[in-house]
């Protein structure tokens, strides 16, 4: 064991023993090593439950005798028996199966790859008329001005391709959202079907940079937090009706 490790283990005993009660350790990945934060730790004698920190740290009031229960998604449950107020180190195996694995998409092909397919067939939006940098370097020496550039950004040829980059860029956000937010992951879900379910995914619609950074973890419980609030009030954020135009 290294020495900050057994270093850290005794900054821990001493702040134990002078509590008494409390049981504190570090929780690590059993196959890479690494500390292992938002671990669920629970006292099944006492109920009481906290969360590790960022660094893999977790303190809970126990005695010797005591059962610890650790949890995390896409974690096997590890269950401790408490012998000492010594600190612990706690080493949890990941589950066999892993919830990206069996995550449902509606469509075969990936946002990447339909972006990839309309990059193709406009191609010289992304080629000839794409913007380059305005300043160039002559063969001289110093900055100047690129004049292909320039006449692009210029030009109505060079003003539509940038419109059309910006379209096909908004319309790969949306399909990231459409993969990953789809009509049967959505209904595996909530249990919601046909209008109800269109009806839901319209108005909860997540934004493209929480479709891409969330975890399957926090992505399924914004999607149960969101059916809890429909639930409450179907009509919430429902726009108003159109009003009737006389001729």
């Amino acid at each position: 064991m290294k020495f900050w490790l057994i270093l850290f283990f005794a900054i821990l005993s001493v702040r134990c023993f002078s509590q008494e009660k409390t049981v504190a350790g570090i929780v690590f990945d059993k196959d890479n090593k690494t500390r292992l934060a938002k671990i669920i730790v629970k006292n099944l004698n006492s109920k009481e439950a906290v969360y590790n920190n960022l660094n893999g740290v977790f303190q809970i009031d126990a005695q010797p005798g005591d059962t610890l229960i650790f949890s995390k998604q896409d974690y096997i449950n590890d269950t401790v028996k408490v012998a000492s107020h010594i600190p612990i180190a706690v080493y949890m195996s990941k589950s066999s199966i892993q919830l990206k694995e069996v995550t449902i998409r509606d469509t075969a092909l990936t946002p990447e790859k339909k972006l990839a397919a309309t990059k193709r067939e406009y191609s010289k939006a992304y080629g000839s008329l794409a913007n380059h940098d305005l300043l160039s370097t002559p063969s001289y020496g110093g900055a100047g001005l690129s004049i292909d550039a320039l006449w692009n950004s210029i030009s109505r040829e060079g003003r539509n391709a940038a419109h059309l980059r910006e379209t096909i860029d908004r319309d790969y956000k949306q399909d990231v959202i459409d993969y990953r937010f789809n009509k049967t992951l959505v209904s595996n879900i909530t249990g919601l079907k046909d209008k109800k379910l269109v009806d839901f995914m319209q108005k909860y619609r997540p934004g493209y940079f929480f479709v891409l950074n969330a975890t399957d973890y926090e992505f399924i419980t914004s999607i149960k937090n969101n059916l809890r609030r429909y639930l409450r009030n179907p009509k919430a954020y429902t726009l108003a009706p159109l009003p009737t135009i006389k001729e």
